[in-house]
């Protein structure tokens, strides 16, 4: 029976899109001298690549690049598997932790129950963790009279801090009306004008 050559581990485009955005550690490092930071997170100050290396075997761990165009480069002496872990679960938690932009429109005559329904929903979007632009378009005659929009978005800012926070003051440009707002903590936000689904529920923390 004709057996078949493996393929190596290095060849595979899976091996090679794992591991080619890694840091260079060690002797994979190419500058004749680095500025070092200690696994205490203190500085060492610049020092000549052999005297960095031998620094961090002598403290059991790895030296790795962490800023290669800083000039010199600056690398920390850690541990190299506990560094991409955790640089690993960061860049995690950033991708979990970014929101999406959600968009409540308001009318400048728009009725109560209009407006009740437009902030239960723009509840909903903001306990779930999405960042929120509320915003009117003034029409005809109501650019006369433009506070009239600017009162309407501004209670529904007001109406929403049990959720969230404005990132500003409500803006007039033209003939828009917005405010931009950013979810609370996810332990701060409480839900007044709505009930909380099981998606509610299980939202991801920022």
């Amino acid at each position: 029976m004709v057996g078949f050559p493996k393929k190596s581990k290095k060849s595979s485009p899976f091996f090679k899109k794992q591991f080619s955005n890694s840091p260079r550690k060690n002797k994979q490092i190419r500058a004749r001298e680095v500025r070092v930071i200690g696994a205490d997170g203190h500085q060492i100050g610049v020092l000549p690549l052999q005297d960095a290396l031998e620094a961090a075997q002598n403290a059991g761990l790895d030296l790795v690049e962490i800023s290669p165009n800083a000039q010199p480069p600056v690398c920390k002496i850690v541990d190299f598997g506990k560094y991409m872990y955790d640089e690993g679960k960061k860049s995690k938690s950033n991708k979990s932790a970014s929101a999406k932009l959600k968009e409540i429109k308001l009318g400048a005559l728009i009725g109560d129950g209009d407006f009740e329904t437009k902030r239960r929903q723009a509840e909903g979007f903001l306990f779930k963790g999405n960042k929120l632009k509320v915003f009117l378009n003034l029409r005809g005659r109501q650019m006369g009279n433009p506070q009239l929009g600017v009162d309407v978005v501004q209670r529904m800012a007001d109406d929403l801090k049990n959720v969230g926070m404005a990132d500003g003051k409500v803006t007039l440009s033209g003939r828009n009306v917005f405010v931009m707002m950013s979810p609370l903590p996810t332990a701060k936000r409480v839900l007044i004008y709505g009930k909380p689904t099981e998606d509610d529920r299980d939202a991801d923390p920022m």
